[in-house]
């Protein structure tokens, strides 16, 4: 008789415990966010890319692409090569265009001479002599084989494609992504950057200026993510 109290006390100690853990044994998420996640995951950035690659992202920045020597000779940047946030906000307002997080987006075109090349990381650069331009900014070219992962440049710059147009910023931030994994397979890849040097070439493509948060920006340099270099 005493066994079978002791057996009835521990099934009803077990029991009892199991209540008190099993509201912490499980993760209850939300339908809401399941659909969101599911809506997220099926999200197809590469369809979504190639039907407006050709159409309209290259003539969006084929067709507005303002000359970048006109754009860096209206940056007022001193010897330290930083230039105010207030001082700047005029000439993206005119020649560019400001996002929501701050950043300013420019849209371009130059030709110049390549003075040198650096693929010693993977987002490779090439330095160019912009012509018309003499300043103390440095031209920087994207060459590839990759385009940083936080490069929105391009994705930003056509000015239609608007992160409200996506569910949540994760598809938003596929799209970018895909952009510039268009760009390196198809615009960068062909190039020989062994013998890039000394050429004269003529490039389409966008750059960014991040100003959230900061009162001077370094403008020592800009870096252009192309969508056409065309080499003489």
């Amino acid at each position: 008789m005493k066994k079978t109290w002791i057996t009835v006390l521990i099934l009803c100690a077990v029991v009892g415990l199991g209540y008190i853990v099993w509201p912490f044994a499980f993760t209850v998420v939300p339908i809401e966010k399941v659909e969101e996640v599911k809506q997220s995951e099926a999200f197809d950035a590469v369809s979504y890319v190639d039907g407006i690659w050709t159409s309209k992202i290259i003539p969006a920045i084929t067709d507005k692409a303002v000359d970048l020597s006109t754009v860096l000779s209206q940056f007022k940047v001193g010897e330290d090569g930083k230039a105010s946030k207030e001082d700047l906000i005029p000439v993206a307002k005119e020649y560019g265009l400001i996002t929501v997080g701050e950043a300013h987006v420019y849209v371009v075109k130059g030709e110049g001479e390549v003075l040198s090349v650096d693929t010693s990381k993977s987002a490779g650069i090439a330095e160019i002599k912009l012509d018309g331009y003499e300043g103390p900014i440095q031209v920087l070219l994207y060459i590839g084989p990759r385009i940083p992962s936080d490069e929105t440049s391009v994705r930003d710059g056509v000015g239609f494609i608007n992160f409200g147009d996506f569910k949540d910023q994760t598809q938003y931030g596929k799209v970018a992504s895909e952009i510039n994994k268009r760009i390196v397979n198809e615009v960068l890849q062909p190039i020989d950057k062994e013998t890039l040097k000394g050429k004269r070439l003529k490039f389409y493509g966008a750059f960014t200026i991040r100003t959230f948060n900061l009162i001077t920006i370094d403008l020592s340099k800009v870096s252009i993510v192309p969508v056409r270099i065309e080499l003489e």
